[in-house]
């Protein structure tokens, strides 16, 4: 489940025209929804306030294996409409497998005029939380800097004596700079701790996607079906049919010291002197098929009788394949997911080493639990009454966001580590559930189990 700054942090983008999912670091997002979800470990309570649109409070305790807490702080310069716990769309607030629209160029913001002249704001957002007991404090920065540009700064400050055998306070203050023109997006960044540099990119091929206005998953049926699109083909059968992306990503360093502790020290000869060079990479690519893989003059609306199904039968399987491969840790790993049903998703990896010849095979599942279908119109339900019309149903006076009310995910590797997890939500609080277990150990087959509550409230 999402953090409640997560769940804002998302909304900005949104708010802001920002496409988040265009990243190399998202690039196996939509497997690890699946394959590397986060099990709550103890019990854990989060309470969340939004007493105007554009600051909010969010507070968190820990009560169990052991007692700690926090307090943070959001603000944006943009108003942001974040929705309460009892109705936010379930599917905003979890990590979920999805087949991300094509990739697009960053909306712009309208001008506005205040006078007759224009006035060109920059929004950003600020966000801290301390930590407690520990004393720990987070904060970030973010700012749209350009229409195709966006700037991070992130700093951590920890005190030393949480940290054993660490002298001084631990602090660190990375920047990032992100620029998405749509077919290519790059990043770099640097780590002040550990003089890091990082450059990452995203290559994607084929034609950029429509705004997402254009491409709202909610537009109804009937004013599409039927229709044919400028660039829509005969239907062939047989075969994928999406597009592919691919990345690459590099840190250099000047110290011994990396992101993960394994590196490649490579020595270079400067002058009179010698200087180790930490040096980290990898290379992906992933294939992905189009969300609107069936033509607009394929999907034929349905019958009255089934008034809430999908919005047609989709002419392949929504599914998603990445491949990674880093060249100096020699570590290799491939993933398949897909949508078998409207509420079933599976997904697969298999990650080798060529150095050690170590390997793991891990499968997961998604299942999403859906409410009666029915519809609250403020009429009394009777069976006398005729159903609503095909029309009603598909205009935006009937909320269907609440059909989908939980989620079950389960994943299990030849490590022995089997994880089931429930999410879900009771009346206006979100609740997660999980455990995780691990066969091959008799004395403790149960590793972990936990409870996570969240409730937020909006205006």
């Amino acid at each position: 489940m999402h953090p409640f700054a997560t769940y804002v942090l998302r909304t900005y983008y949104k708010a802001t025209g920002w496409n988040e999912d265009n990243l190399y670091a998202n690039l196996t997002r939509s497997s690890n929804a699946i394959l590397d979800f986060t099990v709550p470990k103890g019990l854990h309570l989060s309470v969340s306030k939004s007493p105007n649109s554009l600051f909010r409070t969010t507070y968190s305790m820990t009560a169990m294996p052991s007692l700690n807490g926090s307090v943070g702080y959001i603000f944006t310069s943009c108003d942001l409409d974040v929705k309460s716990s009892g109705n936010v769309q379930f599917k905003d607030m979890i990590e979920r497998f999805k087949v991300y629209d094509q990739p697009r160029k960053p909306e712009v913001k309208d001008e506005e005029w205040i006078a007759g002249e224009v006035v060109n704001t920059r929004d950003y957002l600020l966000y801290g939380r301390l930590y407690l007991p520990s004393g720990r404090l987070d904060a970030l920065y973010s700012t749209r800097i350009s229409p195709t540009m966006q700037a991070l700064i992130a700093a951590v400050s920890h005190p030393s004596y949480n940290l054993p055998g660490r002298g001084g306070d631990v602090s660190n203050l990375m920047f990032n700079l992100q620029h998405d023109v749509g077919k290519w997006c790059t990043e770099y960044s640097y780590s002040a701790e550990d003089g890091m540099w990082g450059f990452r990119v995203l290559h994607n091929f084929g034609r950029l996607g429509l705004p997402a206005d254009a491409t709202d998953d909610n537009s109804p049926i009937g004013s599409r079906a039927g229709l044919k699109r400028v660039d829509e083909e005969d239907a062939v059968e047989g075969g994928l049919k999406g597009r592919v992306s691919a990345g690459a990503e590099v840190y250099l360093s000047a110290k011994e010291k990396s992101l993960g502790g394994e590196s490649s020290l490579v020595p270079l000869h400067l002058g009179m002197r010698w200087l180790n060079v930490v040096s980290i990479g990898s290379i992906g690519l992933r294939f992905t098929t189009l969300p609107d893989a069936t033509p607009p003059s394929f999907q034929v609306p349905f019958p009255s009788s089934s008034l809430f199904s999908a919005k047609g039968q989709p002419s392949q399987p929504p599914t998603t394949i990445t491949a990674l491969f880093n060249p100096i840790l020699g570590h290799m790993s491939g993933a398949y997911s897909a949508q078998v049903s409207r509420d079933l998703c599976l997904s697969s990896r298999f990650d080798f080493n060529v150095y050690s010849f170590e390997s793991e095979w891990t499968m997961g599942t998604e299942w999403w639990i859906r409410r009666s279908l029915s519809v609250d119109t403020g009429v009394d339900h009777n069976p006398s009454v005729d159903p609503l019309p095909l029309e009603m149903v598909n205009s935006t006076d009937v909320d269907l966001k609440d059909e989908v009310h939980g989620v079950v995910k389960a994943r299990a590797s030849t490590n022995n580590d089997i994880s089931l997890m429930w999410e879900g939500r009771l009346r206006n609080m979100l609740v997660s559930l999980g455990i995780v277990s691990d066969f091959s150990s008799r004395s403790k087959p149960i590793k972990a189990i936990g409870l996570e509550l969240s409730y937020f409230s909006s205006g």
